[in-house]
Order: structure tokens, then C-alpha cells, then sequence
């Protein structure tokens, strides 16, 4: 018998390449809300926009932007985490169809 034929060696290559993957994508999420950030402060600045736009409506941008890279985030975990159980449940069946 095979090692990388058992069941439980592939489940955990599928885990451990879907955690770096959200890794990556935390990571990348982050960056680009960072430059979203500095684009906008910096095309403020350059408006002339006061200090009271950066007390306040430029914190709640950065509020709503951070909330939405969160929720965006959690969003692409449950889908994954659903299809991959979906799939773990209709492997399962399968096995037990062929007994």
C-alpha cells in the first residue's frame, strides 16, 4: 500500500495548500487596501482637503474599506470550507455506495 494512496495524506495536502493560499490572500487583500488608502489620501492632499476630512470622513473610508476586505474574507473561507466538506460528505457516500 501506497502512502500517498490513503485518504488522510490528500485531505492534508488539501488543508495545508488552502492555509497558505489564505495566507497569500490576507496578505494581498491588506496591500491593496493600503494602496487604496494612500491613493485617496494622497489625491486629498492634493485637493487640499483639510485636516477635519482626515479626522473623519477619511477614517470611516478606512473603516468601510477594512470591514469589506473582512467580510469579502470570511465570504471566500466559507465557500471553501462548504465546497470542501460537500465534497469530503460525497466522498464518504461514495465509499459507503461501494461496500
Amino acid at each position: 500500500m501506497n502512502v500517498s494512496s490513503l485518504p488522510l495524506y490528500k485531505i492534508y495536502i488539501m488543508k495545508s495548500s488552502i492555509f497558505l493560499i489564505y495566507i497569500f490572500l490576507i496578505a494581498l487583500l491588506f496591500f491593496i487596501d493600503y494602496v487604496l488608502m494612500m491613493l485617496l489620501g494622497s489625491i486629498t492632499w492634493l485637493l487640499g482637503f483639510g485636516n477635519d476630512f482626515y479626522c473623519g470622513t477619511y477614517c470611516l473610508i478606512g473603516k468601510i474599506v477594512l470591514g469589506a476586505t473582512a467580510v469579502l474574507f470570511i465570504f471566500l473561507i466559507f465557500t471553501d470550507t462548504k465546497e470542501s466538506l460537500k465534497n469530503l460528505i460525497n466522498a464518504t457516500t461514495k465509499k459507503e455506495e461501494k461496500s
